[in-house]
């Protein structure tokens, strides 16, 4: 597909775009603007307001912000007691319930969420092969981004209606995990010769579970493999509204665009490097940490290796240490504390105690590394994506469906934005640009 005359030419004009598109920092300040919608101390900038969410990083004290413990709520529901009520039970479904409509459900309701969800779970004929099996890509990303869009043209009824909006956001909450195992399987295939494998989903099985089962060639699992898949699902459900692919959900759907062309947005959004991607490079640092290192248990060892990396002189030499520190935590993100108990569970079970050792040395010593490298002092704490690589490793889902499985968690919490901003809102979002354009006539 390349055009090399094409290619050139871009290539050419690199130069010039460089010297006309950059602004610098200078002028931000000069003008009070601030870049990515945050302050100098990460701040955001309020641009909406929400019900579905909220986290909370820090503490008022006698009219000072206090660093604290970070908290994720959903809908007035600590996540930590959410998980809790669910018990050994799977509770991405009732927590999605929960975000979608406001209220936990009662056993009935839950029942009969459960019912449309899996009447739901269904494809158009010969969708699978007419529309993801064709140009399968490791892009896994963009494979679900083309079938979203492809399942407008089946839809009869594609509008900004909010009911309809509903019933199209529970069709895509329950055909995604479907949409990403079918287009990894047909990648798998085609593109690196494995044997094909296409498993229904079954009734009754939480999604956790169908996604086990349609990813593995013998569709087993055990309990704690679904309830830990589960747990991650649930975690990545939602993050406060002010995210980027939630943002971008609500200002696409404040244009009045439907809900495909909307989640479908927000799935560009999510696969950017800056967003979505995170736990892959963790998995990629801490396999070269191994590789440098002669034991998990040399502290002293790893600190070494860790301060070569953020000094750029070890892995990438971007000197960044992978899944430490947050744009609104500090002193600890609360889905990584739920989920690193989850973690060693696990690893006890697949026999990974060494690499969860070194794991917990990374845990201990980057903070402190990176705090008095980068003169960090309101904290540095490790995030979910520290975490929920290795747990997809352990679960032997391969790299391609990492950023996959986020979207499958929070196509929730897009669609419940989506919903609110249809409901609450009423004008179009359109944020002001000042220009700062040389007139030259």
């Amino acid at each position: 597909m390349k055009n090399d005359k094409l290619s050139n030419y871009s290539s050419e004009k690199l130069s010039l775009c460089r010297l006309n598109d950059t602004i610098p920092d200078s002028d931000f300040t000069k003008y009070g603007v601030y870049r990515g919608l945050r302050d100098n101390n990460g701040k955001g900038v309020l641009t909406g307001l929400t019900r579905i969410s909220k986290i909370v990083s820090f503490k008022e004290e006698d009219g000072k912000r206090i660093p604290c413990d970070g908290e994720l709520w959903y809908r007035g529901y600590n996540v930590n007691s959410l998980i809790k009520k669910s018990g050994k039970d799977f509770g991405f479904e009732t927590t999605a319930y929960l975000l979608l409509f406001g209220e936990l459900p009662n056993e009935n309701e839950l029942t009969a969420f459960k019912d449309v969800l899996n009447e739901s779970c269904k494809l158009p004929v010969n969708f699978t092969r007419d529309v993801i099996m064709k140009a399968p890509t490791a892009d896994i990303m963009n494979s679900m981004t083309k079938s979203i869009l492809t399942l407008a043209s089946y839809d009869d009824c594609v509008n900004g209606d909010v009911s309809n909006s509903i019933r199209q956001c529970i069709k895509l909450i329950s055909v995604f995990p479907m949409l990403a195992v079918y287009s990894y399987h047909a990648y798998n295939h085609y593109e690196k010769d494995a044997s094909m494998y296409i498993h229904r989903p079954l009734e009754g099985f939480s999604a956790a579970e169908n996604f086990l089962r349609m990813l593995r060639p013998n569709m087993e699992y055990t309990e704690l493999e679904a309830k830990i898949l589960d747990i991650v699902l649930l975690l990545h459900m939602e993050h406060g509204g002010g995210n980027n692919s939630t943002f971008t959900t609500r200002v696409v759907t404040s244009a009045g665009s439907d809900t495909y062309s909307a989640i479908s947005a927000a799935m560009s959004s999510l696969k950017g490097p800056k967003h979505g991607g995170a736990n892959i490079k963790v998995m990629d640092m801490m396999d070269n940490i191994r590789e440098n290192i002669s034991s998990s248990q040399e502290e002293e060892e790893i600190e070494d290796y860790l301060k070569k990396i953020l000094d750029g002189e070890a892995f990438d030499g971007k000197g960044l240490i992978y899944g430490m520190g947050h744009a609104i935590y500090s002193v600890s993100d609360p889905r990584e504390r739920v989920l690193k108990s989850y973690v060693e569970q696990l690893a006890a079970a697949k026999g990974r105690e060494k690499d969860m050792a070194l794991y917990k040395n990374v845990e201990t010593i980057a903070p402190k590394l990176i705090a008095q490298k980068r003169h960090i002092f309101k904290g540095v704490s490790p995030n979910v994506d520290f975490y929920s690589g290795f747990v997809y490793d352990m679960l032997g889902i391969p790299t391609e469906l990492y950023t996959p499985l986020f979207a499958i968690a929070r196509v929730v919490g897009w669609s419940a934005h989506r919903i609110e901003e249809l409901v609450g809102m009423s004008k179009i979002i359109r944020p002001a640009y000042m220009s700062v354009m040389e007139q030259k006539e």
